[in-house]
């Protein structure tokens, strides 16, 4: 056993942290660089080598292994990262590129796989639901995407898109997905898309948070049946995951996870459309913010 490192490979900033092992995560050190992806490809690159340099400097010890949280998903048969928001990461041999850069091996999982684990592995699932087996982790935010975790290993699929929950269809009212198809989950309950639909009918833009708001003060119609449309696809949309995966826990990240409704009046929706004569699956928000990402990646 030794110091785990992880990174996270995000759209605006590279962060890196080297654990002190897996059965005692204390961090002893993290560090953050820009992305800087205006400045293309090979750029990104340096950028990594430049933060693993920092983070072996200040702990005086050089990785042997280290995991990464990345946008999009690596293609199984061809190695190359595809569905990245980080588009010049796309069509490229990104984890080929990563080990020859470092000289030295990598595992790389989607960013929201490496929300799952870190919860599984350090926070709220250890927590409440120690013995899970399986945990499905999912990011409500700008997007939606979502993790699978079982037995405490990431389930990357056969096309490298396990746990791809946001891009599953649920109603055609979403309208188009930069994916290629209509009415995926995430056209239709991610933040942006809430947004879209209250804007349509009243012609004016509020943050989902403002919607909310409104919606609980009894002051606006539209902004009611905006949140009803929330929690009446939550309920559809988690009733599928739990139908077909049956996990034992799922945990909400993201700006939309923050709703408290969907935890009492979401759930109740789910209950309505799950195969079972009761609902038990707990609905859990995540201990670890936005160090999930690096921290999961470490667990890899």
């Amino acid at each position: 056993m030794g110091p785990i490192w992880g990174i996270d490979l995000g759209g605006t900033k590279i962060e890196g942290v080297v654990l002190e092992d897996r059965d005692n995560p204390v961090v002893l050190k993290r560090f953050r660089l820009p992305t800087e992806r205006d400045k293309g490809y090979e750029h990104i690159l340096l950028q990594i080598a430049k933060l693993v340099e920092v983070l072996s400097a200040e702990i005086g010890i050089r990785p042997s292994r280290i995991g990464f949280a990345h946008p999009g998903s690596i293609d199984p048969s061809t190695q190359l990262l595809k569905n990245s928001n980080t588009t010049v990461l796309n069509g490229m041999p990104v984890k080929a590129d990563i080990e020859d850069t470092l000289g030295v091996p990598v595992i790389m999982a989607n960013d929201a796989n490496c929300f799952a684990m870190a919860e599984t592995q350090m926070g709220v699932v250890k927590e409440e639901v120690p013995n899970a087996e399986v945990v499905f982790g999912v990011i409500m935010g700008t997007g939606v995407g979502g993790g699978l975790v079982m037995n405490g290993k990431v389930w990357n699929g056969r096309h490298g898109i396990g746990g791809e929950w946001g891009h599953l269809h649920l109603d055609d009212s979403g309208g188009d997905c930069y994916c290629g198809c209509k009415g995926c989950i995430e056209t239709v309950i991610s933040g942006i898309a809430l947004e879209k639909y209250y804007q349509n009918i009243v012609g004016v833009r509020k943050s989902l948070r403002e919607i909310v708001a409104l919606h609980e003060g009894g002051q606006d119609e539209v902004a009611t049946m905006t949140v009803k449309r929330l929690v009446t696809f939550f309920g559809k949309a988690f009733s599928n995951i739990i139908n077909m995966i049956d996990p034992d826990v799922i945990v909400i990240g993201g700006g939309v996870g923050n709703i408290d409704l969907l935890y009492t009046e979401g759930v109740k929706e789910v209950s309505k459309y799950v195969f079972n004569n009761k609902l038990e699956t707990p609905f859990l928000k995540p201990k670890l913010g936005d160090s999930a990402g690096v921290f999961g990646a470490a667990f890899l």
